[in-house]
C-alpha cells in the first residue's frame, strides 16, 4: 500500500493531463497485480471471503473506512458510484466536456491522497462536489476558456439564449434562480441540476440577510418574481427612481456579500483539504538589500533574493526599464505619474528581462486616486478599509499568494498601507492574516483588506519559474522596452504623458503655476534617482560585459559613454531635487524657483536625447 501511495503521489506531481486521466487504469492494474500476488500468500488463503465482499451494497461511510485501511476495491466503488455525478457537476460549472474530464481525474486523484483529511466518513460525495466545485474555478481562472466580460449593471433577465452561462456572473445565478421549478418528472431524471439549484439557492439565501427589509423585498420581487421595476413601484407605493436605486444599492450589496462568502468558502476549503497553515518566510536577507525610490523595483529585488540569484539594484532597475521611466500628469504634476503604467505588462516584462516568468492577478480601477500624502489620515486606516468594498478578484489573489508562499517565494503587492509597492512574505489561515513589507514598515493585514486601500486596487504578483538568459538577450530585451518608453510607443496610462515628451509636459505645467508641490516633489526625487540607476546600471554592463568580437567592444564603449550622460542628468536633477524636497515640496509656483526649474528640465531634457541616441545605437549593435 506505501508504495501505492507513492506512485500515486508521484504521478500527480507530474502535472501531466494525459498521466492524471490514466490513473484510475492504473490503479487498477496495480491492484489486479496485487490481487495475484497476494491469492499465493498464506494470509489471502485464510482469508478468502475478503474476495467476496459485496461493495456495492456498501454506505459510502463503510467504503470511506475501508479505503482508508488500503482497501482499493472500496475507493474503486466510490468513484464508480459518484464519478458520473461529479462529471455533471463539474460540466455544468465549466460547460466543456473536455475540460470537466480533466477536473474530475484531478479531483479523484486529489480525493484519493486526502482521504484521510476527510472528517465526516457520511458525508463524501459533499466533499468529493468541494474539491471538484475548488478545481473547477481554478481551471476556469487559469483555462484559457475564462471569457472577458462587461459587467451586465441591471438588466431585466428574460432571454434565455441571450445569456451565456456563466456560473461565476450574479447577474447569471439570479437568472437561473428565477426560473420557474422543473416539473417532478424532470427533478427525478436530472439530479445534478437538482443539486447546483439546491446549492445555488442556499447561497443565495444566505447572502440576502445583508438586505433591509424593503431592500429584500424588492430584490427577490425583481430577481425571482420577475417583476418589472414599474410593477414593483406600483406595488409598493414607490416611484420608479427609488426601486431602481433599491435594486442597484441591493445588488452591489449581494455581489459584496457574495465575495465575503466566496473568502469563507475558500479558507474552509484549505481546511477540508487539511492545508490550514501558518507560513512565515524569512525576510532578514531581503531586507538588508538596498532601497530605490521606485518601489516596484526594490520589492523585484528582494523577491529575488528568495529565488538564490545574485543581481544587483541598479541591474534590476535598468533591467526591468524602471531606471529610465518619466511620466508626468500634466498640469498638476500628480503624484500618480510616476505608477501610470500597465502592471502586469511592465512589470512581467521586466522580470523576462532578468529571467523569470511570473503570473499576476489584476484588479486596478482605470481612474486616478487621491494623493494619499495629502488626504486625511483617517482614510488609510483599518477601519476605514473594513466600510469599503471587497474586491472581486480577492479569492484569486488568496489563491495566488498561498500557493507562491508554500514554494517559499513571497510575492508582490500594491496599495496595501499606502499607494506603493510591497512584499507579502507570511499568511495565517487560522488568524485569516497576511504579513507584508511596505516602504519600510511590516505588519499584519486581515485577507479581506486586500485591494481595499485608498485607491481600491488589487494586484499581486508571484514568481513561477526561473531559467537561465544570456547577457545579450537581457540587455536586447530591456533596450526595446526603454526605447519605445521613450518614444512614446509604450500604451499611455490614463492621461500621463511618457519619455521624452513628458518634459515639456513638466515644463508648461511650472509655466502654468498651478503645481501640487507635495505631487512635483515625488516626481523629482524618483527621476533623481531612477537616474542615479541608470547610470549605476550602464557602468556596470561596461564593467562586465564579455565577449571579444567588435560588436561586443562597441556595447561596451557605448555602455560608458551612456553611462557619464546619465551621471549629468542626475546631477542636474539633484538641484532641481534640493529645490523641492519631499515629501513637503517647496515652493514650485514662485515665479524664480519656476524659471530655474524650467531652465534645468531643458538642459535635462537635451541630455536626455543624447543619452536616447546612444542607447539606440547599443539596440543596434546587439542585433
Amino acid at each position: 500500500m506505501k508504495l501505492l501511495v507513492s506512485i500515486i503521489q508521484f504521478v500527480a506531481k507530474l502535472n501531466s493531463k494525459i498521466v492524471q486521466k490514466k490513473m484510475l487504469g492504473v490503479l487498477s492494474e496495480i491492484h489486479s497485480i496485487q490481487r495475484l500476488y497476494h491469492r499465493s500468500t498464506t494470509r489471502e488463503v485464510l482469508n478468502l471471503n475478503v474476495m467476496f465482499v459485496k461493495w456495492d451494497e456498501m454506505e459510502d461511510e463503510m467504503l470511506v473506512r475501508e479505503s482508508r485501511n488500503g482497501r482499493q476495491e472500496a475507493f474503486g466503488e466510490l468513484v464508480r458510484r459518484h464519478r458520473a455525478k461529479v462529471y455533471g457537476y463539474a460540466q455544468s460549472i465549466t460547460q466543456e466536456a473536455f475540460l470537466a474530464e480533466d477536473i474530475v481525474q484531478e479531483a479523484l486523484v486529489r480525493a484519493f491522497l486526502n482521504l484521510g483529511s476527510l472528517v465526516d466518513s457520511a458525508r463524501f460525495l459533499p466533499w468529493l462536489h468541494r474539491i471538484v466545485r475548488n478545481q473547477a474555478y481554478t481551471k476556469l481562472r487559469s483555462s484559457s476558456v475564462t471569457r472577458e466580460r462587461v459587467a451586465s449593471g441591471l438588466v431585466r433577465l428574460g432571454d434565455e439564449e441571450a445569456r451565456e452561462e456563466n456560473w461565476h456572473d450574479l447577474d447569471y445565478i439570479l437568472y437561473r434562480l428565477s426560473r420557474a421549478t422543473p416539473p417532478v418528472d424532470d427533478q427525478r431524471s436530472n439530479p445534478e441540476e437538482r443539486l447546483i439549484r439546491q446549492e445555488l439557492l442556499d447561497m443565495i439565501s444566505g447572502m440576502l440577510h445583508c438586505l433591509k427589509p424593503r431592500e429584500r423585498i424588492v430584490f427577490e420581487s425583481h430577481f425571482f418574481d420577475q417583476l418589472s421595476p414599474q410593477e414593483i413601484a406600483r406595488l409598493f407605493h414607490l416611484t420608479d427612481a427609488n426601486v431602481y436605486q433599491i435594486l442597484s444599492r441591493s445588488r452591489k450589496k449581494v455581489i459584496q456579500e457574495r465575495v465575503r462568502v466566496v473568502v469563507d468558502d475558500y479558507v474552509k476549503s484549505r481546511k477540508d483539504m487539511n492545508n490550514m497553515k501558518k507560513v512565515m518566510l524569512n525576510p532578514s536577507e531581503a531586507m538588508q538589500q538596498g532601497y530605490s525610490w521606485t518601489s516596484a523595483a526594490t520589492i523585484m529585488h528582494k523577491m529575488i533574493t528568495f529565488t538564490g540569484r545574485e543581481v544587483s539594484l541598479p541591474a534590476i532597475m535598468g533591467y526591468s526599464g524602471h531606471a529610465f521611466r518619466i511620466n508626468i500628469i500634466p498640469e498638476d504634476v500628480h503624484i500618480a505619474g510616476p505608477t501610470c503604467f500597465y502592471f502586469d505588462r511592465n512589470l512581467s516584462q521586466g522580470m523576462r528581462n532578468l529571467g523569470f516568468e511570473t503570473r499576476v492577478v489584476v484588479g486596478i480601477k482605470p481612474a486616478m486616486g487621491p494623493n494619499a500624502n495629502l488626504t486625511d489620515p483617517g482614510q488609510l486606516t483599518s477601519a476605514a478599509k473594513a466600510k469599503r468594498e471587497i474586491h472581486q478578484a480577492l479569492p484569486e489573489a488568496l489563491e495566488l499568494i498561498h500557493r507562491s508562499l508554500d514554494r517559499g517565494l513571497p510575492v508582490m503587492t500594491w496599495d496595501t498601507f499606502i499607494p506603493e509597492f510591497g512584499m507579502i512574505y507570511g499568511y495565517d489561515d487560522e488568524q485569516r492574516l497576511l504579513t507584508v513589507h511596505e516602504c519600510g514598515k511590516d505588519d499584519a493585514v486581515p485577507y479581506e483588506h486586500l485591494g481595499r486601500g485608498i485607491l481600491e486596487d488589487l494586484f499581486v504578483l508571484a514568481i513561477e519559474s526561473q531559467y537561465e538568459i544570456d547577457e545579450r538577450s537581457a540587455l536586447r530585451g530591456a533596450l526595446e522596452m526603454i526605447l519605445d518608453h521613450y518614444q512614446g510607443r509604450e500604451e499611455q496610462c490614463m492621461n500621463a504623458i511618457q519619455g521624452l515628451s513628458a518634459y515639456s509636459v513638466w515644463i508648461d505645467a511650472f509655466r502654468g503655476g498651478k503645481i501640487e508641490p507635495n505631487g512635483n516633489a515625488y516626481n523629482t526625487v524618483l527621476l533623481w534617482d531612477a537616474r542615479r540607476n541608470a547610470a549605476a546600471f550602464l557602468h556596470e554592463v561596461a564593467a562586465t560585459w564579455e565577449g571579444e568580437t567588435p560588436s561586443d567592444g562597441h556595447v561596451r564603449e557605448l555602455s560608458g559613454t551612456a553611462a557619464a550622460t546619465y551621471t549629468q542628468i542626475a546631477e542636474q536633477l539633484q538641484e532641481l531635487h534640493q529645490m523641492f524636497p519631499f515629501p513637503m515640496g517647496g515652493e514650485p509656483n514662485d515665479p524664480a524657483r519656476a524659471e530655474r526649474s524650467i531652465q534645468i528640465l531643458q538642459s535635462v531634457h537635451a541630455l536626455e536625447v543624447q543619452a536616447v541616441a546612444t542607447l539606440e545605437q547599443m539596440s543596434e549593435a546587439l542585433q
